[in-house]
């Protein structure tokens, strides 16, 4: 979970490799960059304080508070021990130093600075079970984390995007209630967490408020875009990086269930569909979940993913359109569906497409069922 340095490149995207994908990091303008990396251990300031009022995402406050005052209160906070006999600046190194168990993705000081974290408890609406979480706050992600304490160790549960997720607070009237917010989203599941106090809910409300509405006002650029890098998926790296994106990632106008629970993807390409209404081909991303074909677009600049639908592999056939050199098309056709032509870009993918798609007809019924030989039975002695 270490993290190297390398030179810095400036001659496009054609020359970023896997390596370098592990380096982009975010800077404090809220911007992915390519840059000579070196382990950040830092923390923000600020977000321990006593309760306030919920701003929200429209008025946030402007005010800049006393640089003396928020040194005396985070030194204060940081020194006091927070979980396992460590302060938070000690487990902040070891967010970002230490293996985290079932870790997915990329290294944790590759999401930028912890803007605030504190021990909760997530309660559970079907048991009403409550069981302890460390969450983690960086500049566009939350992460959640459950806890190994007789170890002492921290095992990943997911990571989400602040821009597609909201956090409700959870109102209640008898001031001895549990301090409780919520957090849900189109591609989430909702999740209540209980703080041990209300200056601890009210951290948590407006630290998340604010980076939400930093990171929704955010006009990435191409240059500094994570996908813009992946695409176009020419080479299997990016291919495996580019799931693991979608994974964690907003994807726009989101529908039905969410992504991380249709499984791994099995295989996506960059196609060109076209169908009956449509003006000429357009340009999407395939992406073969293990039950179900999901269908993305992308905007011009390769910065914003966009959900056109999810067809349901039970449903669907791929039939080849022409093997002549040079066009690389099949079609999909289903009983509920008006059928897609779909062109392919490289020869690999329209060979992975059409064997991932072209699934036998299931013929185990028709075959004969031959009867098991009679049991011998066994002599008995006389």
């Amino acid at each position: 979970m270490g993290c190297c340095s390398v030179t810095q490149r400036n001659t496009g995207t054609d020359e970023v490799g896997p390596d370098e994908i592990e380096l982009l990091e975010i800077n404090n303008a809220g911007l992915w960059s390519l840059s000579e990396s070196r382990l950040q251990i830092s923390t923000r300031n600020g977000t321990d304080e006593g309760p306030h009022r919920c701003p929200s995402v429209r008025r946030l406050k402007q005010e800049e508070p006393d640089p003396v005052s928020v040194r005396n209160k985070t030194k204060h906070n940081h020194s006091q021990l927070v979980l396992w006999g460590r302060t938070k600046k000690e487990l902040h190194h070891m967010l970002y130093t230490h293996p985290i168990r079932e870790w997915e993705g990329q290294a944790p000081h590759t999401y930028g600075d912890i803007i605030h974290s504190s021990s909760v408890y997530l309660h559970s609406g079907y048991t009403k079970a409550m069981s302890e979480r460390y969450l983690v706050l960086f500049s566009f992600h939350l992460l959640i984390l459950a806890l190994d304490s007789a170890n002492h160790e921290f095992i990943y549960e997911g990571i989400l995007p602040l821009s597609a997720i909201e956090v409700h607070l959870i109102s209640q009237q008898d001031p001895n209630s549990p301090h409780m917010f919520e957090i849900s989203g189109p591609m989430v599941d909702s999740k209540i967490f209980i703080c041990n106090s209300a200056a601890e809910k009210n951290a948590w409300m407006e630290n998340i408020e604010e980076r939400r509405y930093k990171s929704l006002r955010q006009q990435l650029s191409p240059s500094h875009s994570t996908l813009s890098y992946l695409v176009p998926c020419d080479e299997n790296w990016k291919k495996e990086e580019l799931k693991r994106y979608l994974l964690r990632s907003p994807i726009l106008q989101w529908e039905g269930t969410p992504i991380q629970h249709m499984g791994y993807p099995k295989y996506l390409s960059l196609v060109h569909i076209s169908n009956i209404h449509a003006q000429g081909p357009q340009e999407r991303l395939l992406v073969l979940f293990p039950f179900d074909l999901l269908i993305l677009s992308l905007d011009c600049h390769h910065v914003r993913v966009k959900y056109e639908g999810r067809l349901p592999l039970k449903s669907i056939k791929a039939r080849e359109r022409s093997a002549l050199p040079g066009r690389l098309e099949f079609e999909l056709t289903g009983e509920l569906m008006e059928p897609l032509l779909v062109s392919c870009i490289y020869p690999e993918d329209y060979q992975s497409w059409i064997f991932q798609l072209q699934q036998p007809d299931k013929v185990a019924d028709s075959l004969p069922h031959h009867n098991l030989p009679p049991l011998i039975p066994k002599k008995r002695r006389s």
